[in-house]
C-alpha cells in the first residue's frame, strides 16, 4: 500500500503551527527524533486507512504508532488542529470560496468500538455504544464547524453550539464572517424556541416540522451537508470510532475537516 503524504503546499502552512520539540539532556539524548513531517504522514496514514495504531507500519518510515499517537495528542493540546482549519478557511474565504448566504446542518453516527468518552447507545445500531459527529458547512460544502457528542444525543442539542464554534473567517478585508443568514436542517431540529434564537442571533431557520409529510423541497440546500459527511468518512478512522478518548478522536475530526478544506482549496486552483 502507497503512503499517504502530506504535499508540500500543506506542509508549508502545518509547519509553522507546530510546537517546538521539548529540548533533550546532552548527555543521554537517546534515539534520534522523528520529524514531524513522518509523524504528521503518520498520523494521516492511519485517518485514511483506520489502521490501529500499534500496526502502523514503520517501514514507511513515520516512526512508531506510539510516536505518532503521542505527536497527534501533543499538537491537540497545543491546538493545531483547530487553528490549521481555521487558516484554511482563511485561505478559502480569500479564493472567494467561502460562501455563507446560507449552511446547512446535520449528524452521522459511527459505531464507537470499545466506547469510551463521548459514545452513548445508538438508537439506529441496536443500542451499539456510538458517536455522533455533528457539522455545519457552507453553500459550497466547506465544513466550518463540527462537534463530537454521544449517538444517543438529539440533534436540535447541537445547533446552537454549531453555530456558536463557527470561528471568524477572514481572508479579506473587512468584518470576519461569523455567522451564515439562513440555517437549513430537517426534522431532527424542529424546535421553536431554537428557531427564536437563531433569530435573536440574525439567522434566519428554515426547519421542516415534523408532523408534516415529505418533501419539503429542502434536499436542494441540504445535499451539501450530506455530501460533507461522506467526504469525512472517506477517511477510515472517522466511519469507525476506535480510540476510547474522545479528545483523540475529535482530533481526527478536526483534521479530516481541514483536509476537506483543503481539497476543496486545491480544486480552486486549477485552471479549468
Amino acid at each position: 500500500m502507497e503512503a499517504p503524504i502530506i504535499d508540500d503546499e500543506l506542509w508549508t502552512l502545518i509547519e509553522p503551527l507546530l510546537p517546538p520539540p521539548k529540548p533533550r539532556r546532552k548527555e543521554h539524548p537517546g534515539r534520534p527524533r522523528v520529524s514531524d513531517r513522518a509523524a504528521l504522514n503518520g498520523i494521516l496514514f492511519v485517518l485514511k486507512t483506520g489502521l490501529r495504531w500499534n500496526y502502523l507500519p514503520t517501514v514507511l518510515g513515520f516512526g512508531s504508532g506510539a510516536t505518532c499517537w503521542r505527536r497527534l495528542n501533543d499538537w491537540r493540546k497545543a491546538g493545531v488542529w483547530d487553528r490549521l482549519h481555521e487558516l484554511l478557511l482563511d485561505k478559502l474565504r480569500e479564493a472567494g470560496q467561502i460562501d455563507l448566504s446560507y449552511a446547512a446542518v446535520d449528524s452521522s453516527s459511527v459505531r464507537a468500538v470499545g466506547a469510551g468518552g463521548k459514545t452513548g447507545p445508538n438508537p439506529t445500531d441496536r443500542s451499539r455504544p456510538g458517536s455522533k459527529h455533528h457539522i455545519l458547512v457552507d453553500a459550497n460544502g466547506v465544513p466550518i464547524s463540527a462537534i463530537l457528542t454521544g449517538a444517543n444525543r438529539n440533534d436540535v442539542t447541537q445547533l446552537l453550539p454549531l453555530v456558536d464554534a463557527i470561528p471568524p473567517i477572514r481572508g479579506t478585508r473587512g468584518r470576519p464572517l461569523q455567522r451564515p443568514k439562513v440555517i437549513y436542517a430537517d426534522r431532527g431540529y424542529d424546535s421553536d424556541p431554537h428557531r427564536q434564537r437563531l433569530r435573536e442571533r440574525g439567522i434566519k431557520p428554515v426547519i421542516a416540522r415534523r408532523r408534516t409529510e415529505h418533501g419539503s423541497g429542502l434536499g436542494k440546500f441540504r445535499w451539501v451537508v450530506e455530501r460533507t459527511h461522506s467526504w469525512l468518512h472517506n477517511f477510515r478512522r472517522l466511519r469507525i470510532r476506535f480510540d476510547r478518548r474522545a479528545d483523540i478522536h475529535e482530533a481526527f475530526l478536526k483534521f479530516g475537516c481541514a483536509l476537506v478544506c483543503w481539497n476543496i482549496f486545491r480544486r480552486t486552483e486549477q485552471p479549468f
